[in-house]
């Protein structure tokens, strides 16, 4: 058996997460293994770096496999690509022995998207959360998410995906949001990167940061939420459909050239840890 390690990129809409559920429920994880299973005559597990939520998104999945494939990788992408549907696809494929996405991964990135077009958009539907006619205070938006840099308890934005487990400490290394105007006016994202993230940790944290552009709290009054560690204070959950998994970082003699995106650089706190 060789062990491969892949970029998966998927619209999230239709499914129920990237983890196997029971059938017939639909999701990413289940319809790799099939397409997988089906071109190597072989029965395929998958694991993943991490496991998204109902409806979020990904340009920078990363998997690993393992599977007696007699013929190249090229091959192997192509075969497997014809099998998926049309909102999964496999970016980039390679062997790698040892390789394991979740416990080699040194830090994940999210985005996420908010629009604010004058009307609501149809075309904009699956892949942001639109505040139709509202205003954001960009500056405020980055005195909160800054806040959120470094090691914190981050308990009152989410829970432990792992059952049994207490920890709700992460490390932040990118927190900051930036604007874009298209045709449908300004696009709000944010990019946070971090070592993990807590259960809706990331649609939280946009909720809240949310808020305080929009002047419903400050950026103190969100720090005071932080440090409370205390889950019901916030209120605002922000939809999956505007969340994507963007990129994984891995010590570089792991790395591998993929066609993903190039996502935003590397902070400053992040330098000699890549």
């Amino acid at each position: 058996m060789t062990r491969y390690r892949a970029a998966l990129a998927y619209d999230g809409t239709a499914y129920q997460g990237f983890q196997r559920q029971p059938a017939p429920a639909p999701t990413i994880q289940s319809a790799v293994e099939a397409a997988l299973s089906k071109v190597t005559a072989q029965e395929v597990r998958v694991v993943a770096a991490g496991r998204t939520d109902t409806g979020v998104h990904a340009l920078g999945q990363v998997i690993a496999f393992d599977s007696d494939w007699k013929h190249g990788q090229d091959e192997l992408l192509r075969a497997v690509n014809s099998q998926l549907p049309s909102d999964i696809a496999l970016q980039a494929l390679c062997p790698q022995a040892g390789f394991h996405p979740r416990f080699d991964a040194l830090w994940r990135q999210y985005a996420y998207r908010i629009a604010t077009p004058v009307a609501r958009q149809p075309l904009l539907e699956r892949q942001a959360w639109q505040l139709v006619g509202v205003t954001l205070d960009l500056e405020r938006m980055n005195a909160a998410a800054a806040i959120c840099l470094g090691e914190h308890d981050f308990a009152a934005f989410g829970t432990p995906p792992q059952a049994g487990s207490s920890n709700t400490v992460r490390q932040v290394y990118l927190s900051i949001w930036e604007q874009e105007l298209g045709d449908y006016g300004l696009t709000y994202i944010y990019r946070i990167r971090g070592s993990a993230f807590l259960y809706h940790m990331v649609r939280r944290l946009v909720g809240m940061l949310a808020q305080v552009g929009r002047g419903i709290m400050t950026p103190r009054e969100f720090e005071a939420i932080l440090l409370s560690r205390d889950l019901s204070r916030v209120k605002t959950l922000a939809p999956a459909k505007g969340l994507i998994l963007e990129t994984v970082g891995y010590p570089a003699r792991q790395e591998i050239e993929t066609s993903t995106p190039t996502a935003i650089r590397p902070a400053a706190a992040l330098e000699g840890q890549t």
